[in-house]
């Protein structure tokens, strides 16, 4: 049973970081690329970062560029999204999915709120 499960979320200032998991089961990690998403209330879901499984190659949207980090541990079957810098803008329930391509997702977690207010 393919399960992707998100944590790490939390309340946070503006300025302030955090390092979001997905921890995946059901599947082996490194044959599939895996992206993270988010959705904002009253907002469509946008792709924030994904991860190839061939070479670790990166990529981001422009949003977030140089705040956020995606990163692999195969060995542990997770990926982790570190984000610095942190907006109110950034405030919303973030999502990790499963590749078949860096753009057909095929499983998606539950997700995990990240609220970014003073």
């Amino acid at each position: 049973q393919v399960r992707l499960v998100e944590s790490g979320g939390g309340l946070v200032q503006p300025g302030g970081s955090l390092r979001l998991s997905c921890a995946a089961s059901g599947f082996t990690l490194d044959d599939y690329d895996i992206g993270w998403f988010r959705q904002a209330p009253g907002k469509e879901r946008e792709g924030v970062s994904c991860i190839s499984r061939s070479d670790g190659r990166t990529y981001y949207a422009d949003s977030v560029k140089g705040r956020f980090t995606i990163s692999r541990d195969n060995a542990k079957n997770t990926v982790y999204l570190q984000m610095n810098s942190l907006k109110p803008e950034d405030t919303a329930v973030y999502i990790c999915a499963r590749g078949e391509t860096l753009y057909e997702y095929d499983y998606y977690g539950q997700g995990t709120q990240v609220t970014v207010s003073s």
